[in-house]
Formats: C-alpha cells, structure tokens, sequence
C-alpha cells in the first residue's frame, strides 16, 4: 500500500510539473498561431507516455540510485574513512582516502553523464541533423568524460581549499581560447552540452558528494565549500567535447594527407614504368 501511495505522489507531483508545459504549448498553437493541434489523439497518448516513463523513472532513481549514490557518499567523506589517526596530538589525513574519493567523484559522474536522458536526446538529435557527422555515442563518452573530470577536480578542489573562481576563470578561459579552433559544426553544440549534463540523476549525487566532502574535511564550510560542483560539471563538458572534435578533425585532416601521399606516390610509380 505504501508503494501505491508513493506512485501515486511522484505522478501527482510529475503531471503538476508537466502541465504548465503542456498548457504554454497548447495556448501559444491555438491562441497565437491560430492553428488546431496537429493529431490531437496522438498527442495525447504521447503525453500519458511521457508522464508514464517520468513516474517510473523518478521511482527507480529514488528507490534504487539516490539511495546508494548517498549511502557511498557519507562513507567516503566520513571523517573515519578520511582521517588516518593521530600523530603528535593532531589529526593525520590519509591521502590514500582522498585518492578514493577522486576516484568516485570521476566514476559517478562519467556513469551519470551517460545516463542522463537529456544527454541522449540531444546526442540523438545532433546526429540525426548532422547527417551521422556528428557519432551520437562519441558525444555522450566526451560529455561523460567532462563531467567526470570536473566533479573530481572540484572535489580535489575542496580538499585543498582553492577558492573555487580560480578553477572557473581558468576553465572559461580555455573555453574562449579553443572556440576560435575548435569547428564551427562543434561549437553551438559544446556550450549546451554543458548544461544537459545538469539534469535529473547527476544534481543530487553530485551535490551530495560536496556537501559530505566539505563537512568531512577539517577547516572547510559546506555553504562555502560545499557547493560549486555542479559548475564543474557544466564547465568541463565545453571542454572536453570541442577537444573531440578537434581531435577527430585532426584525425581526418592526417588520413586524407595520407591518402593524397599514397594517391600522388601510385601515380608517380606508374609515370616511372610508363
């Protein structure tokens, strides 16, 4: 009965926060377009489809996800798991304990990046425009591996307690700097990448993770400290999907000066025995 409640309350939730959408789209067709909704009955059954699959979808992340993701979290950041002792009457941080928690921080947030239903519609949706130029899985893994650097950089930042503009104006910077090489097809699609990594599964572990962290660790405030992992996710994504595309541009660029060496080589051959 309990489960039913529970359904019951994420679906009320989930159709409170669906219909605003819904009735934007609806006034602006009718009322500003003056044009009737194009297969009313499809539509609809698309509609009960999408609230269907949040329901499910919020259910299994706060029953299954969420749960885990925390309970991983307040141990890793514990301050047992974290301090090593006392040496000469002070507390002796193990690095080791750090060193797991940067690697958490990079596996939950390259693991959630893939699993953000955001993530795969616009990857879908940059292939299906590109032509299959741009590979839909080739995305979601740069975007992945953004946000997983990211959360284990803002994590090793709270460890050490840099000020977190430091980290950000540096990222911004090479973000300005790799906008003028990377490829134009790229760009557009690399600033939102960044904000799609921000969504459903990824905020509450991510924040989560700080929060512990900076309650964990000696000397560090969770308001001040805590925060600004998420930046880091937004941030890194740009990054990291414009580094693909060069890269793959690089990749191309060397594969036709090779196939033209090899091209110009035959022909050369050929005049020598003719």
């Amino acid at each position: 009965m309990a489960f039913v409640f529970e359904v019951l309350r994420v679906f009320g939730s989930t159709l409170r926060d669906v219909l605003p959408l819904a009735a934007v789209l609806a006034a602006f067709q009718l009322f500003v377009l003056r044009r009737p909704l194009p297969n009313p009955r499809r539509l609809l059954v698309g509609f009960g489809y999408v609230l269907v699959g949040l329901v499910l979808f919020l259910i299994g992340l706060e029953q299954a996800i969420f749960p885990v993701g925390k309970t991983m979290a307040a141990q890793f950041t514990a301050p047992d798991f974290i301090s090593a002792g006392r040496h000469a009457g002070a507390d002796a941080l193990d690095p080791r304990a750090y060193g797991w928690i940067n690697a958490f921080a990079f596996a939950i947030g390259f693991s959630t990046t893939l699993a953000e239903p955001a993530l795969i519609a616009v990857a879908l949706k940059a292939k299906e425009l590109s032509g299959g130029a741009i590979d839909a899985l080739g995305l979601r893994i740069a975007v992945a591996l953004g946000v997983a650097f990211g959360i284990s950089l803002g994590a090793f930042r709270i460890v050490v307690g840099v000020p977190l503009q430091y980290f950000i104006m540096a990222g911004y910077v090479i973000v300005v700097v790799q906008t003028f090489f990377a490829p134009k097809l790229i760009v557009p699609l690399a600033y939102d990448s960044g904000g799609v990594t921000t969504s459903t599964v990824t905020v509450p572990l991510v924040a989560g993770l700080g929060l512990g962290l900076a309650e964990a660790v000696p000397g560090r405030s969770p308001l001040v400290d805590g925060f600004g992992l998420i930046a880091f996710a937004s941030l890194f994504p740009m990054i990291t999907v414009m580094a693909y595309a060069q890269t793959s541009e690089w990749r191309a660029a060397r594969s036709r000066a090779r196939a033209a060496r090899t091209s110009a080589g035959r022909v050369a051959s050929e005049e020598e025995r003719g």
